[in-house]
């Protein structure tokens, strides 16, 4: 599967069910061209995972609630649960380690601890 740009208006859907993986880049950046082979190499070898490439410069305000400083950034999701966010270009193991690790989780507990810091952002 290859990528699918993500907008502010397929956002909400896209990130809502499986492993989602967004690439936030500009085309100004250098180490944004250096990372999107290595992106989009993983996203034939996982055909099972939307890999979505958010625009910072045309998506100014998705790129803003995600509070991107440094591009490239690689967000995860899984079931609609923000798992893992780091800026910087990473090297092709690191992506397939992070598929890895994402795959193995018990996501009964992770949705328990996601639902319990929820609740407790909304009590303070």
């Amino acid at each position: 599967m290859a990528t699918t740009e993500i907008t502010s208006t397929n956002h909400d859907q896209a990130v809502a069910d499986g492993i989602v993986l967004l690439d936030f880049w500009a085309d100004w950046c250098g180490p944004c061209h250096m990372f999107a082979p290595i992106f989009e190499k993983a996203s034939e070898q996982h055909s099972d995972i939307t890999f979505g490439k958010i625009d910072t410069e045309a998506q100014q305000a998705l790129a803003a609630s995600y509070g991107i400083q440094s591009i490239p950034t690689l967000v995860a999701y899984r079931d609609g649960i923000p798992l893992f966010s780091q800026a910087g270009a990473l090297p092709g193991e690191a992506v397939e380690n992070l598929i890895e690790q994402i795959r193995a989780l018990d996501m009964t507990e992770v949705r328990k601890q996601y639902d319990e810091l929820k609740a407790a952002q909304q009590q303070s």
